[in-house]
């Protein structure tokens, strides 16, 4: 069955479901009032949910390995089930460094996700505030059961060679970049 669900991750609250649920992917557009030219991310469980959405090439293989699960979105080419579902030809992912958020993940594959918050306003983290405010639009709320540290994933797009940074976070462009030395 598909849901739609808010849970916590080890960054911030994420607003998810299925990368093959079009109507709760649509759903998330219209509860954040997300304009559509602003593309979802992908939280995966593990790295064969990862390659079973998307191309790595051996760069962002080795981010992967190590940096995931952590604090960084790579952005990569979707594959043709991501293409037809989401209508993306490069796809951001990310594995989350939370138990729960992986244990959600492993139930539910690989989820379109975005941060808990009206489009353009920062982020909601607090529990009751998110209950309050979402509840009736979800089907499942989590409580938190880890700490998160609030601040957003560093986004990098990797094409061909090249990686470019598209938001730091957590973790500094110049660490990244001292991999492909």
């Amino acid at each position: 069955m598909n849901k739609l669900l808010i849970f916590p991750t080890d960054t911030v609250y994420g607003i998810g479901a299925s990368v093959f649920d079009k109507d709760n992917i649509e759903k998330i557009y219209d509860i954040k009032h997300r304009p559509h030219d602003k593309p979802l991310a992908v939280l995966c469980a593990n790295l064969e949910q990862i390659e079973s959405i998307c191309y790595l090439n051996d760069f962002a293989r080795a981010l992967v390995g190590k940096y995931l699960p952590g604090a960084l979105t790579i952005v990569v080419p979707a594959k043709e089930n991501i293409k037809e579902s989401m209508g993306l030809s490069m796809v951001g992912v990310r594995i989350p460094n939370s138990k729960l958020a992986i244990s959600i993940l492993e139930e539910n594959g690989p989820m379109a996700t975005t941060s808990v918050n009206d489009s353009g306003s920062a982020p909601i983290n607090e529990y009751d505030e998110i209950v309050s405010k979402y509840s009736n639009l979800v089907d499942k709320i989590y409580a938190p059961t880890e700490k998160s540290s609030s601040i957003a994933s560093t986004v990098v797009l990797i094409s061909g060679e090249e990686c470019k940074l598209l938001r730091e976070g957590q973790i500094k462009f110049e660490d990244i970049l001292k991999l492909r030395a």
